[in-house]
């Protein structure tokens, strides 16, 4: 509900926005004056991107922390694990890939034709320099230390791996307090990146009354073009996993698929995952998929097999290079959908985690991470249409896993009974399997 009441309120800061911007433009007497008034909209936006970079350093340590720990001894983890994560490698680098090759095929961030702001132009690693020598030196930190303060985010990637697979190799010889902490520490960053978030309103006033004040409405055309892209990326990254899923499955997926309607229609109506997850784990029951198999698989899936997520970073991203003018080369995109791909295992369950992956990947490419209040105005209502594609995709990735592992009975035509008893979601998000806790737009 919380959630609900932060999207109306994004939409409705976007609105007024638009109304604030047009008056400004349509006073302007100059270009100059119209620049000076969208500086003074931008103070609020500066506010809020600064509040985003507060968080992203101890968030992203403490939720990779967290979940690596958890999965422990990668040989304790057992086959069903080790298929499921290269299930979920394979379909997330699938998902950046065709976000990228129909962001560079849409083009539609020149439409947009901002300038780089002072503060993004020298935020980052520049473009020109940032190659594979650069990139491997640059991500090996001295000092983890000086890698927060300078929230410097692969640095703390990489520290963060080692200190999680370490600490679940060492589970059983540490004292829960320990381990306690470091889960504690993630929860309190999750509130704190809830709070951050209420000022997303204010963020989104500012940014769009400042494109407005400056280009008019013809920048609204876009935002359309936008979303209409974006959705159409979904449909395409959907027809990829059903061939997927139909390569293991083979017919059956069909009927899969409108099992799961009911939860992909509470995805899209609400825009969380959470809402979604009893309903989705009673009909992969009621297709055939063993509780066992599902109750392990799915909120695994929930942190490391976000696919709509997936496919809309690489797409924002890119938009963004696009609107400020910033090429990238191909290996420099290549790059970026490997960094993505580890940045956001960090941040899984984090509300509108898409938004805080882009904002921690953009300054490493020398991109103006104001960009991404831009698509804060927007980003209501992409997040339904992601959200449901995290459904879809975790559905098939639980099915094939059940297949894999004879976990998954012979499909009948029939809907099969319910068994077992099916767990539902704890009321206290804390609680909640790894990966749904403020899950929306984990997405």
């Amino acid at each position: 509900m919380k959630q609900n009441r932060l999207g109306l309120a994004i939409v409705v800061g976007m609105l007024l926005g638009i109304a604030a911007g047009y008056l400004c433009h349509q006073s302007a007497d100059s270009p100059a004056a119209a620049k000076a008034m969208a500086a003074n909209f931008s103070l609020v936006t500066d506010i809020f991107l600064r509040l985003i970079k507060m968080v992203i350093a101890p968030l992203v340590f403490s939720g990779l922390v967290s979940g690596l720990s958890a999965i422990g001894d990668p040989k304790v983890v057992g086959r069903a694990g080790l298929k499921a994560l290269g299930w979920f490698f394979c379909a997330s680098f699938a998902s950046l890939l065709i976000g990228m090759v129909l962001a560079n095929a849409f083009d539609l961030g020149h439409q947009m034709n901002l300038h780089v702001p002072a503060a993004g132009a020298s935020a980052g690693v520049s473009t020109a320099a940032f190659n594979l020598h650069n990139f491997v030196t640059h991500i090996v930190p001295s000092s983890i230390v000086e890698a927060m303060a300078n929230n410097e985010i692969l640095p703390i990637l990489v520290f963060s791996v080692f200190f999680g697979i370490a600490m679940g190799a060492m589970k059983d010889k540490l004292p829960p307090a320990l381990l306690s902490s470091i889960e504690g520490l993630f929860s309190i960053m999750l509130k704190i990146t809830g709070y951050v978030m209420w000022f997303a309103p204010l963020g989104v006033f500012g940014a769009v009354a400042a494109v407005i004040t400056v280009q008019g409405l013809g920048m609204l055309v876009t935002y359309g073009k936008f979303i209409g892209a974006v959705y159409f990326s979904m449909m395409v990254l959907w027809c990829v996993l059903l061939a997927a899923g139909y390569g293991v499955l083979g017919k059956p997926i069909f009927a899969l698929i409108r099992m799961i309607r009911e939860p992909m229609i509470i995805a899209f109506c609400t825009s969380s995952s959470e809402a979604a997850y009893p309903k989705t784990i009673e009909q992969l029951t009621r297709f055939g998929v063993k509780p066992r198999i599902s109750n392990f698989v799915l909120p695994l899936a929930y942190s490391f097999n976000l696919d709509g997520s997936m496919m809309y970073q690489a797409f924002a991203a890119l938009f963004i290079a696009q609107a400020y003018d910033i090429h990238l080369s191909f290996g420099q995109q290549f790059w970026m959908l490997l960094v993505m791909m580890l940045t956001s295992k960090g941040v899984a369950g984090v509300p509108r985690a898409a938004i805080v992956v882009i904002a921690a990947t953009l300054p490493l490419f020398g991109l103006p991470v104001e960009g991404v209040v831009l698509l804060l105005a927007i980003d209501q209502f992409i997040d339904m249409g992601r959200t449901t594609t995290n459904v879809v995709g975790n559905s098939v990735a639980s099915a094939v896993i059940a297949k894999w592992e004879n976990g998954l009975e012979p499909w009948t035509g029939h809907a099969y009974p319910l068994s077992e008893t099916i767990p539902s979601i704890p009321d206290d998000a804390a609680t909640a399997p790894a990966g749904l806790s403020a899950s929306r737009s984990s997405h």
